[in-house]
């Protein structure tokens, strides 16, 4: 696979992982889903700096 599918596929991933937490655990709770979706944007961050970084 090349590296843009790979990185559409990685974003589509990101935003779906943060929609449904949001849904299924944090609807009515604005700063703890804030903090959350903080953290699973960094997490996913440090994950695309490490493995879908071209050397």
């Amino acid at each position: 696979m090349g590296r843009q599918p790979a990185v559409v596929l990685y974003v589509l991933a990101l935003i779906a992982t943060v929609v449904i937490v949001d849904i299924l655990f944090f609807k009515h709770h604005f700063w703890e889903r804030l903090m959350v979706n903080v953290g699973i944007v960094l997490i996913f961050a440090a994950f695309a700096l490490r493995f879908l970084r071209t050397s």
